[in-house]
């Protein structure tokens, strides 16, 4: 009954309803970008001003932004010794954003990057401490497209602050909100190839708006009732357990909290691979998952396991319909299980997938000697000899009519220059048989792009459409 109540108090807090006298006390800490610099009427138009016009009055949001200042205490210019700082301190803040990390970046504050974690902590732990026990955010530096190495240099972000912001969530079990790949391909609302505009501000309330609206339950810990001898690490600062089953690898990684309903993603290959739509998704409450069936190319022996996997999670507390997504060969594994048991699927995200396997195999006979370790797997798996390749019909674009009957939207990217995975024979193929069918499927084309690199640097069109699909997407205000 305890953990009942619990989650009924988490879940009113977290989307604003709980009855209460004062509003939800959001304190937005950082530097220039939580400031707002260069915003023309940054005022109204900085990034806490367009959360607060988002949010409502049931909200205060307070921006505690200063220009240049670093997470570093031994940084040029530590957000330590702000006045900001002491205030925001002083608010006893309900939810606490930090922002900070960026100015770290700098050459004069490399130096000084075995000390980032601890400062992390020791800010965090400032917040956390407080009466008021703000839940405290993290946020990932934004991307610079800024080309003075001395600078705030985007290598830097990437090898070294984001990581550290990431460890440092991982260690003290932080909430995480990646800004760095949602504005990957936005250097047109950077003016300054450092500070976003008001439309890249908009972005980042967004982003911040989903996180505090969404339900979430804090109580649920599916790593507890896995019942297998598990390693735990680190997957971009969230927990993942490695275990074994039925004598394959698996793993289930954890969001900081469960989103209402327990959604999952099933990643079929190519583990941490482009992972920029599993942290996505882990980012909005999501649990990801792989149980590696390779090189079993999607046969009875992959859906069996795949089968016993399912139930295994399923019984643990996830949803009964998985997300899924499949790269490359990692399509076959994906709509050979869905076409197997349509019920069990709320999407489909496939990019350059492999989906008619006889195309591929009599590609590589063309050319012999055939030396492929993927061609001889295909053979055993299906007990096949080369003369029985062309007659094959064991792939995706065979089992359309099993797959429609799931009725659940599919999503493919396809690079158009593909060589590895021939368009017209795999992804064309399989849209005109779904649609044929009356199926649901969306194909975004890559004008220009061989099979690598899958994904795409800002996953935004994908995770909308997997949230989407999913029932999980958050709507926003229409822009005030």
């Amino acid at each position: 009954m305890r953990s009942i109540f619990t989650l009924f108090l988490v879940l009113t807090f977290s989307t604003g309803v709980f009855a209460q006298d004062k509003p939800i006390k959001i304190a937005c800490v950082g530097a220039s970008i939580t400031y707002g610099a260069f915003i023309p009427d940054r005022e109204h138009n900085c990034y806490p001003a367009q959360l607060q016009k988002m949010l409502g009055d049931k909200y205060q949001v307070t921006n505690y932004g200063v220009n240049g200042t670093t997470m570093l205490r031994n940084g040029d210019s530590p957000y330590w010794k702000t006045r900001q700082y002491k205030a925001a301190l002083a608010s006893e803040p309900d939810v606490v954003y930090i922002d900070l990390g960026g100015n770290d970046a700098k050459l004069q504050n490399r130096p000084f990057y075995g000390e980032f974690e601890q400062d992390c902590h020791d800010l965090v732990q400032s917040f956390a401490q407080l009466p008021s026990h703000p839940r405290v955010v993290l946020m990932e530096a934004m991307p610079s497209w800024v080309k003075d190495t001395t600078g705030i240099w985007d290598p830097m972000i990437v090898k070294k602050i984001n990581p550290h912001i990431q460890h440092a969530a991982y260690t003290d079990n932080l909430e995480l909100i990646d800004m760095h790949a949602p504005f990957a391909n936005q250097e047109a609302n950077t003016p300054d190839k450092i500070h976003p505009n008001k439309e890249g501000a908009r972005r980042m309330a967004e982003l911040i708006y989903e996180n505090v609206v969404r339900v979430k339950d804090f109580d649920f810990d599916i790593l507890s009732k896995i019942n297998f001898e598990k390693k735990i690490s680190s997957f971009y600062g969230y927990k993942c357990a490695t275990f074994k089953m039925n004598d394959r690898e698996c793993k289930v990684v954890a969001p900081k909290w469960t989103a209402n309903g327990h959604p999952w993603i099933w990643r079929a290959r190519f583990w941490g691979h482009e992972p920029q739509t599993d942290i996505a998704l882990l980012q909005r409450g999501f649990h990801l998952v792989y149980f590696d069936a390779a090189e079993l190319l999607g046969n009875e022996e992959a859906i069996k396991d795949w089968n016993d996997f399912y139930k295994l999670v399923t019984k643990a507390g996830l949803g009964k319909k998985a997300v899924m997504e499949g790269m490359s060969r990692g399509g076959v594994y994906v709509f050979n299980w869905a076409a197997a048991n349509p019920s069990k699927v709320a999407v489909v995200y496939a990019d350059n997938p492999l989906l008619n396997m006889p195309s591929w195999a009599l590609g590589l006979m063309k050319t012999p000697p055939v030396k492929d370790d993927m061609f001889d797997a295909f053979k055993k798996d299906y007990n096949l000899t080369d003369d029985k390749i062309k007659d094959f019909k064991g792939s995706p674009v065979d089992k359309v009519k099993k797959i429609v009957k799931g009725k659940y939207p599919i999503l493919i990217l396809c690079a158009d220059e593909d060589e590895a995975v021939y368009p017209p024979d795999n992804t064309l193929l399989f849209e005109k048989k779904i649609k044929d069918l009356k199926g649901n499927i969306t194909v975004l084309h890559k004008p220009g792009f061989k099979h690598h690199p899958h994904s795409l640097p800002n996953p935004t069109p994908i995770v909308d459409f997997l949230l989407k699909g999913s029932g999980q997407a958050i709507p926003f205000p229409e822009k005030l």
